[in-house]
């Protein structure tokens, strides 16, 4: 159950069109069961799409390592598994080229080759047109809701930059995807010929993954913002990641959420004049950080009333012009920046339970910070560097650097470079993590890396948090830092003990919140801690000596 128990804000009416009906009862409840079971993965987070990708890119290595599949086939079927999960819209085409691919290029493949290209083509299809019928369902739903009243969203003017991320990336994935395809006649091994094209072949799937996302969500907001849209009235509320959860209009105490969707405020995008540039640009960071970073709130918020323009269902946008939070501030008009994604039964129950967690989590941070208050001192300057965890979590990276030269199942130029790559990038690693070292004096912290040490002034820093497995500090700027290291919560619960990030980050919110705790004097150079270049040299060319003694004969 929620742990919001205040009124919600109430809507002026002024901002509700006249006519608009409150979406409840029993047609918020239609839409609710119109949704796709849990079973069906509709839902990706991020870390699941980044893990997707990673095991996508793995799974290429070894299917073209250890099978005679052509190249073509060795992206197109970790591809398919992509699509499958992130764009539908493609699986409807995609599914049928891999059949037809398949059959083409059959000829003294094993079956289970084929059998296992077939079944993954059947369920992504499956999936796929289950997806769309619920979302046919919703939206059907929905407009029947809406009762045929419709308005012109406000803001309509405003420059539509949805996508433009994507677009972004999209453009520059195909570059090197292009590079790898027109330079693999160069190659004189058959393996080096044959990775450089199912490398191709991947990154440009991926790069047209990321154009057409781009393409999508863009003709979609500018469809919505140029014609008068269906309106409903709902409640909205925030979840931990600042994506909007919107509820029926008669649940203010949050029982049932129908979806969530990630919005951004109308007013953010305006500008005009000369500094258009950097608004684009400052548009775009914040785009990068809704999708790729999970700005953790420390609750929920409290529901806001809302008018919803466009038809809510898997995949939509739409606008909301909700509530201010605050008494007297006007309105608040937020377009998405991310589609519509529904709630399943299930899902809204897991999500409940993972709010009273999320609620139980914080009254033992904030018992934890109480704690930091009352016994914090106030001294000239302050420190803190990597312990064991740290330790752990160091040789934990250089275990899985190893695994990649003792499991190397393939002795090509291209895996050979891959190795060399990884070896590099632990080495650079591995000295952050054994030997990271953030140093407090009045002027702000101090955060030595591999060149020079960083200064970050008070003001600057906006919060320190221990995020999953992460030590983050996040900087005004954008330029946040973070370190990982290996956490087990049921093992703390059980003996009661303190994570050192979570103690650290207790601290430096004690004094990002009060200046009064924060030390008073300067540090000097011996304390921001030496440049760790030296011990990342000396790791990389450990590493590149060691697989030159393997390779030479």
């Amino acid at each position: 159950m929620t742990t919001n128990v205040r009124e919600p804000s109430l809507l002026p009416a002024s901002a509700i069109p006249d006519g608009c009906a409150a979406w409840n009862g029993e047609p918020a409840r239609a839409w609710a069961d119109a949704a796709l079971p849990s079973w069906v993965p509709v839902r990706p987070r991020r870390w699941s799409v980044e893990l997707t990708l990673w095991c996508a890119v793995l799974a290429a290595f070894g299917l073209l390592a250890t099978t005679d599949l052509p190249p073509d086939l060795v992206a197109l079927l970790p591809l398919q598994v992509v699509w499958w999960l992130w764009r539908p819209e493609a699986v409807r085409f995609s599914a049928p080229a891999l059949v037809v691919l398949a059959a083409a290029r059959g000829t003294g493949l094993p079956w289970p080759a084929l059998v296992g290209a077939a079944l993954l083509a059947l369920a992504s299809v499956t999936a796929t047109e289950l997806r769309a019928r619920a979302r046919a369902r919703q939206r059907d739903s929905a407009l029947v809701a809406a009762d045929g009243v419709t308005a012109l969203p406000p803001d309509a003017d405003v420059p539509v930059r949805r996508g433009g991320l994507f677009l972004k990336f999209g453009a520059g994935l195909a570059v090197p995807g292009v590079v790898l395809l027109a330079t693999s006649g160069l190659w004189h091994g058959t393996d080096d010929r044959q990775l450089a094209i199912a490398e191709g072949l991947f990154a440009l799937g991926l790069a047209l993954t990321l154009l057409l996302s781009g393409t999508l969500g863009r003709r979609r907001a500018t469809a919505l913002r140029t014609t008068p849209a269906p309106v409903l009235r709902v409640l909205v509320g925030k979840d931990e990641h600042e994506d909007a959860v919107i509820y029926a209009a008669d649940d203010p105490q949050a029982l049932r959420p129908l979806f969530t969707v990630a919005t951004r405020a109308a007013r953010d995008d305006e500008g005009e004049g000369d500094d258009q540039g950097d608004k684009d640009d400052e548009a775009a960071r914040e785009e990068l950080e809704e999708l790729l970073e999970a700005a953790a709130a420390p609750s929920p918020g409290p529901l806001r009333e809302a008018v919803l323009y466009g038809t809510p269902c898997d995949g939509a946008e739409i606008l909301l012009v909700g509530a201010a939070e605050e008494p007297g501030e006007p309105p608040v008009a937020e377009w998405s920046t991310g589609p519509v994604r529904p709630l399943p039964e299930g899902t809204a129950g897991r999500r409940r339970a993972r709010e009273e967690r999320a609620a139980v989590r914080k009254a033992r941070d904030e018992e934890l910070a109480e704690a930091v208050r009352a016994e914090i001192a106030v001294v000239p300057v302050r420190q803190w560097r990597a312990g064991a965890v740290d330790r752990l979590a160091g040789f934990l990276t250089a275990l899985w650097c190893a695994g990649y030269f003792l499991l190397a199942i393939d002795d090509s130029l291209w895996f050979r470079a891959l190795l060399l790559l990884t070896g590099l990038l632990c080495a650079v690693r591995v000295p952050v993590k054994l030997r990271w070292r953030i140093t407090a004096d009045r002027t702000g912290i101090w955060l030595n890396r591999l060149r020079a040490p960083r200064h970050i002034p008070w003001d600057d820093l906006r919060a320190a948090r221990r995020e999953s497995f992460e030590l983050q500090l996040r900087v005004r700027d954008g330029d946040n830092w973070a370190v990982a290291a290996p956490r087990w919560p049921w093992l703390q619960r059980r003996r009661r003990l303190t994570h050192p990030y979570d103690a650290l980050a207790a601290e430096l919110s004690a004094m990002i919140a009060d200046p009064a705790l924060r030390p008073t004097g300067e540090s000097g150079a011996k304390e921001r801690g030496r440049p760790l270049w030296p011990f990342a040299v000396i790791l990389g060319i450990a590493w590149t000596a060691v697989l030159v003694t393997r390779w030479l004969p």
